[in-house]
């Protein structure tokens, strides 16, 4: 999803909180991986990563129909909360759309417009320099080779009392990693933990909220529809 990091001999550094405290976390037969001891991030190493051209091959071998029934279904478990937090005729940006988009669809129907962007199917790079209502990334992150810096200009997007929905399985403890499908995945490179998007929060002063296994929401202090949910004081 983003252009890969230089690699070199210097100690590694955690790419959501820049922090130095890495160990050694898990290895299969394909790829060791890291974990952060600061943001409890896990994540595959640069030299791991697949080519842009062998990433976008990945990509095309998704089949996500807008009419599937069984994706939308997939979809609403983000688009229900974010539904009732929109206020009407809002604007967004569906970062990551991918080559089907579907969840833009579903939320222009109910009244809302959505821009997508994609590195490599809607790589419209004028949009990273407007301002949303809401932003949406269904898995999405999870492809990140540099969530941090990609997270911060989503957040700096948001206009005050907007919201960042996010679609992502949570790793657990080490033993479930181990089997885990989701990692097996070769695009999947940065695997977020509840305590990592804790993390975010604290640096961004917006409490996530975790919806189920895969579902988190941050809503940006400040806005007109925020402020009138405030009690009098």
């Amino acid at each position: 999803m983003t252009s890969k990091p230089d690699t070199n001999c210097s100690p590694p550094v955690c790419p959501l909180c820049a922090g130095r405290r890495i160990s050694d976390y898990h290895r299969d037969q394909r790829r060791p991986y890291l974990k952060c001891l600061d943001c409890a991030i896990v994540y595959v190493d640069a030299l791991f990563h697949l080519s842009p051209e062998d990433e976008k091959a990945q990509y095309d071998l998704h089949e996500n129909d807008p009419d599937d029934p069984g994706y939308r279904r997939f979809l609403s478990r983000l688009t229900k909360p974010l539904l009732d937090l929109l206020p009407q005729y809002s604007e967004g940006l569906d970062f990551g759309c991918g080559p089907g988009p579907c969840l833009s669809v579903m939320l222009e129907q109910q009244g809302h417009s959505v821009q997508l962007y994609d590195l490599y199917y809607a790589n419209n790079p004028a949009l990273l320099e407007n301002r949303y209502d809401f932003i949406t990334a269904t898995e999405v992150v999870e492809h990140l080779a540099q969530p941090g810096a990609d997270l911060n200009r989503l957040w700096s997007l948001l206009k005050p009392g907007g919201v960042l929905g996010i679609m992502t399985k949570l790793t657990d403890e080490l033993k479930s990693f181990a089997s885990w499908h989701y990692k097996t995945d070769p695009t999947h490179i940065s695997f977020f933990s509840r305590e990592s998007f804790e993390y975010l929060g604290a640096e961004w002063g917006a409490t996530p909220e975790i919806i189920g296994a895969d579902v988190i929401i941050f809503r940006k202090p400040g806005g007109v529809q925020q402020e009138m949910l405030q009690p009098n004081g």
